[in-house]
């Protein structure tokens, strides 16, 4: 397969745009689960702060995903241009999280988010072609 192929490309920024949102995603419902920091700190200080973190599971997953992503990126990277790769991925990270947010965590995604999502896939088809 030609790794400078269309598909190929999409193929590299998709796996990127996937794993970042996954270990977003994973890392954000982590952290509610957690709860506030600030106050685990202070029963418990820093080391149990940081234990309460580490010890839920889908923290560890996000950081798993994350890593998978830099790594994706780093493939891309050495495969096809940066000016294509960086906006492509970033750009298609923002709206799979407003994605992510509004079906997988329930947030309260708005409409001025939406027209932005809207927008930044309208760019990254101009970067396209």
């Amino acid at each position: 397969m030609n790794l400078n192929s269309g598909l190929a490309i999409a193929a590299m920024v998709g796996a990127i745009v996937l794993t970042a949102t996954a270990g977003d995603v994973l890392l954000a419902s982590s952290m509610r689960k957690v709860g506030d920091l600030d106050r685990i700190k202070e029963a418990r200080g820093l080391a149990g702060a940081i234990w309460a973190v580490v010890r839920e599971g889908r923290f560890l997953g996000g950081v798993a995903f994350m890593a998978l992503s830099f790594f994706s990126l780093l493939f891309s990277l050495s495969h096809a241009d940066v000016s294509l790769i960086a906006p492509a991925a970033g750009s298609l990270t923002f709206v799979s999280n407003a994605v992510a947010a509004r079906w997988v965590l329930h947030e309260n995604v708005d409409r001025r988010r939406w027209l932005a999502a809207v927008l930044v896939c309208c760019g990254v088809a101009l970067l396209k072609h």
